[in-house]
């Protein structure tokens, strides 16, 4: 199952790039919406290597992910690889450089099961895709118009 989205930033992705690597903004963030994020590496700046375990809801049941990021190329782009009971995922985040001051955020994620649990739970997934496909589209808005807003937008 693939779910893919894109944004456009009024922003140079040199400003862009540092915002969306902020991790540990958004381990406060996931701590602020009820999830639990520990981080088990111990790299003292962002890059591969970095991997957290994390207990969130998601479809109507607490889970437990492991999220490594296993390829850091500031500033173009990052890979997640995921795993959680049965589904296995790889999420994919470009920048693109648009014009000087125009910077497209790309994100794609994969999913595949590996037992008849993760089918299950993606076959939900599939069910409900056009909801979560919308609420996904519009948190990336918002969190692109936030950025904007944080560096000022097309005047940076």
């Amino acid at each position: 199952m693939i779910f893919e989205t894109r944004e456009d930033i009024n922003a140079r992705i040199e400003q862009v790039f540092p915002i969306i690597s902020d991790f540990a903004t958004f381990e406060r963030s996931a701590l602020r919406r009820g999830a639990e994020v520990k981080r088990l590496d111990t790299l003292r700046q962002p890059g591969a290597g970095m991997i957290w375990d994390i207990k969130a809801g998601l479809r109507g049941k607490r889970r437990e992910f492991q999220l490594e990021l296993v390829s850091f190329t500031p500033p173009q782009s990052m890979r997640f690889h995921t795993k959680t009971t049965g589904v296995d995922g790889v999420m994919d985040i470009e920048l693109i450089a648009l014009s000087r001051a125009s910077t497209r955020l790309n994100i794609k994620l994969e999913m595949t099961a590996g037992n008849l649990t993760g089918r299950l739970l993606l076959q939900s997934l599939k069910l409900a895709r056009g909801g979560i496909a919308n609420r996904v589209n519009k948190r990336l808005h918002e969190y692109a118009r936030g950025i904007e807003e944080r560096i000022g937008g097309s005047m940076a």
